[in-house]
């Protein structure tokens, strides 16, 4: 069994234990939601894949390839415009920073997810890949707020090699990463690092043997994975003594 078949099969497993009557997942037109939803469509039926497109002041382009991953795998999108809630949210906010006001729209796309899942007797499947989440590159409690991780073993290469295999369409595994954050914001240009240097730095430290590879590189990675260490964890919860 190939890995996409793999990972298929384990979303099938994941929905049946939970019961669930399908998932639901965003669509943003990059590779990981595209990548996840393929993979989901083979393993459920399209039919039991529901994607949400949800712009808030998107670039055109994503909204393209958000429908063109879509049509790749059979799936019935549903549209839901953010922009007039982003909107009346901020106005309404006292003013936050640059990151404050990013993180927004990716917490009330998490809040629609939930509403379709809860509404329709799904689970919201995630789109974050091994590379990402080790780093903390996600929003906690919005593309981190999810019922499942079907890419989170998986560095970046990785996921490319499963697109292509699951035919993602070329564009949007070819466009350069983008959370869509903000307008002209790349992955690797927030992140100061590309995705294949990154990739090698973790399997690195995961085996153990950073050698050969530049130290300051190698310690900026730790210090990523160190600060971004209270995304992976359940917040801390304090116990009484008993006394």
């Amino acid at each position: 069994m190939g890995l996409a078949d793999s990972i298929g099969s384990w979303i099938w497993q994941q929905l049946d234990q939970a019961g669930g009557r399908g998932v639901v997942i965003g669509l943003s037109g990059g590779i990981d939601s595209a990548t996840a939803a393929g993979l989901a469509a083979r393993a459920l039926g399209p039919e039991r894949v529901l994607g949400a497109i949800m712009p808030a002041h998107s670039h055109p382009q994503d909204l393209e390839h958000a429908q063109m991953a879509a049509r790749a795998f059979g799936i019935d999108p549903v549209h839901v415009d953010l922009t007039p809630v982003y909107d009346t949210l901020v106005a309404t906010l006292p003013p936050g920073n640059d990151l404050a006001m990013a993180n927004i729209k990716p917490r009330l796309r998490m809040m629609t997810l939930y509403h379709l899942a809860n509404t329709n007797g799904r689970l919201v499947l995630g789109t974050g890949n091994k590379t990402e989440l080790l780093v903390g590159y996600f929003t906690k409690y919005g593309d981190g707020g999810v019922d499942l991780l079907p890419l989170a073993g998986l560095y970046k290469h990785q996921v490319r090699e499963v697109a292509r295999e699951i035919g993602v369409p070329q564009a949007i595994i070819d466009k350069p990463p983008s959370a869509g954050l903000w307008p002209g914001q790349t992955d690797e240009g927030e992140m100061g690092i590309s995705y294949p240097e990154l990739d090698a730095i973790l399997a690195a430290i995961e085996r153990g043997d950073t050698a050969g590879l530049p130290q300051e590189q190698v310690a900026r990675v730790e210090r990523m994975m160190a600060g971004s260490d209270h995304k992976r964890r359940m917040p801390p919860i304090f116990q009484p003594s008993g006394d």
